[in-house]
């Protein structure tokens, strides 16, 4: 979602750190950007739309050496220059960045207008400088001020704060993720850890409930009493390089094309092929009765893959959407409850999480991030591996996810002989490979570009990749899409099929449910669309098709990942064609921190 990042330390290339760490932001989503510096009084710069308005609006230097700056998501009020942050009180000498939502804003905003405060945007953060002022004009300092509108606060909040005549920054946090950043020579306060990567590897990561002060003396986190609290310095393990696009023209290219590496991280160590065994000695002993997966967007198409693995195993599973779990949670009883989130941060996945947790289930988060709070509060964590990803759609992470899926699944499932689906989880790297250098899929966006809508059809561990075609391909291009499990088609959604409808039809393996699926492809020709197939070939799937996207053989766990490798690359190259903003599609952000 928003983006956050503070610097204490820079001297006068403060105001320019904060900008070029906005840049290194950019991927969460956002609207409008904006910064402020603190020195005799409060210099404030803020823009709505790209950041290059932003940079066009400040100068090369402002008075001050503490910042702060953000890159907004529109929650409260459209995207203005008004509605941007950071937002200030009505002396001009408080400023505040915030990332969340303020369940409460609206009771303290016509408290505080009741007495006579001028709010000038639509935004729920504005209360906040507001009670602040209050509080310094009732004798307190500003630290004590800022504790104290804290307090007042319901909903999410990653908090931010810098005052006239103070050389220091003021965080808080509750729901919504802050990290301190810790150089020799400057501390930084974000929301992640790209916005700094570049100046130093070492992080906090704060943890709901707890206040940090950064100034030029250096840093410190207490709770909400004002104690200190003694925290855990983290390195980071990847560089500053890992976030950049390496000459290709998009971050989702990049990270498409990054997919065989990120799956060997993540099989790395893992896999004994010789003893046809998982080991994931992170996780202890792993005897599941029944298994519930929560998740929301990409994440949950994985849920839904990593739920049929289980079932086909012998494990009850199912996957749920976090959203609706967290309000309506079936009988949870023994299950384990596995989180997936690439960021670890998603507020629906967290609110289902700790639902669990609250009702004694046992809890597992299954992410990319290190550190995340999804993996500091569950009982257990399994990292995927994939590296920072930058690019607003996920790519390289969906894979992960269901590769790690694959291993959990092995770990947890009674003894059995593993060694095919082990043997197909080596080869998975350089069969994606395989799809990467050898796809046509450019010349299938090419021949569908223009089409009326996409639909994308699958049985079994290929229907969760259909819908996640179908995802994609929303996020990125704008243009109506949407998946469905095969069998589905003839039950309402082929009134829809006309000739200028691609159908997408996921067929791998030979057995039923390739059979019955070249049924479902036999059904929308009749109709007159055109069918591309991503196919083995171990079917007739090709013969009915109009366009083919090969995959190589392989098993049926490893082939549902594969093929959706050539539906990103197809999703990639329909959007370049229509030009849409792949990295920063419109309406949307990485880390959905809001529920």
């Amino acid at each position: 979602m928003c983006g956050i990042i503070g610097c204490v330390g820079r001297g006068d290339e403060t105001l320019q750190t904060l900008v070029e760490s906005l840049g290194k932001l950019e991927y969460r989503g956002y609207d409008s950007a904006g910064v402020a510096m603190a020195g005799d009084r409060i210099e404030l710069r803020k823009r709505a739309g790209e950041l290059d308005a932003l940079r066009a609006a400040v100068p090369e230097t402002l008075p001050g050496t503490v910042g702060i700056g953000h890159t907004r998501w529109s929650t409260h009020g459209p995207p203005t220059d008004e509605n941007a942050h950071p937002h200030v009180d009505c002396t001009g000498n408080v400023a505040v960045v915030h990332n969340g939502i303020i369940e409460n804003y609206q009771p303290l905003r016509d408290e505080l207008e009741a007495a006579g405060h001028t709010f000038e945007s639509e935004t729920d953060t504005e209360v906040v400088p507001h009670l602040v002022e209050d509080g310094i004009a009732d004798g307190l300092d500003p630290e004590a001020a800022f504790r104290s509108a804290v307090a007042r606060l319901e909903g999410s909040y990653a908090l931010a704060m810098v005052v006239a005549g103070s050389e220091a920054i003021l965080a808080a946090r509750n729901d919504s993720p802050l990290v301190l950043g810790l150089a020799d020579d400057a501390t930084y306060l974000a929301s992640d850890v790209p916005a700094f990567r570049e100046h130093t590897d070492r992080v906090v990561y704060l943890e709901d409930g707890q206040f940090a002060r950064v100034d030029r003396d250096g840093w410190v986190v207490t709770d909400a009493d004002g104690d200190r609290i003694d925290v855990e310095i983290r390195t980071v393990e990847w560089d500053a390089e890992d976030t950049g696009k390496s000459g290709y023209d998009h971050f989702m290219l990049k990270e498409i094309h990054e997919q065989p590496r990120a799956l060997r991280q993540c099989l790395q160590g893992r896999v004994d092929e010789l003893a046809g065994r998982v080991s994931l000695s992170e996780l202890g002993e792993l005897d599941p009765a029944r298994v519930h997966l929560v998740a929301a967007g990409t994440s949950y198409h994985a849920a839904i893959y990593g739920a049929q693995l289980l079932q086909q195993s012998g494990i009850p599973a199912q996957a749920f959407y976090a959203h609706e779990y967290a309000l309506s949670p079936p009988p949870i009883e023994d299950a384990l409850v596995v989180g997936v989130s690439q960021s670890g941060e998603t507020a629906d996945t967290l609110g289902a999480i700790r639902e669990a947790s609250r009702r004694g289930a046992e809890t597992l988060a299954l992410t990319n991030t290190v550190g995340s709070t999804m993996a500091r509060e569950c009982n257990r964590a399994l990292f995927i591996r994939s590296g920072p990803e930058i690019g607003v759609a996920a790519t390289k992470t969906f894979a992960g996810q269901q590769t790690a899926l694959n291993l959990l699944t092995i770990a947890a499932s009674p003894p059995s002989d593993a060694r095919d689906a082990i043997a197909a989880l080596r080869d998975l790297p350089a069969n994606v490979q395989t799809v990467l250098d050898e796809s046509n899929a450019e010349a299938v966006a090419e021949a569908y570009g223009g089409s009326d809508a996409y639909f994308f059809i699958g049985r079994g561990l290929n229907y969760p990749v259909a819908l996640e075609g179908a995802l994609k391909t929303k996020e990125i291009t704008y243009e109506h899409a949407e998946g469905f499990a095969a069998g589905e088609l003839k039950h309402g959604p082929l009134a829809l099929v006309t000739g200028d409808t691609p159908v997408f039809a996921l067929v791998t393996g030979d057995g039923e449910a390739a059979t019955k699926t070249i049924g479902s492809i036999k059904e929308v020709e009749a109709r007159g669309a055109p069918v591309v197939a991503i196919t083995d070939g171990q079917s007739e799937a090709g013969r009915y098709a109009d366009h083919v996207l090969r995959v190589p053989e392989t098993h049926p766990r490893a082939a549902a990942i594969v093929a959706n490798v050539q539906l990103q690359l197809v999703a990639y190259h329909v959007a370049n064609r229509l030009g849409r903003s792949i990295d920063k599609p419109r309406n949307l952000a990485k880390s959905v921190t809001v529920e």
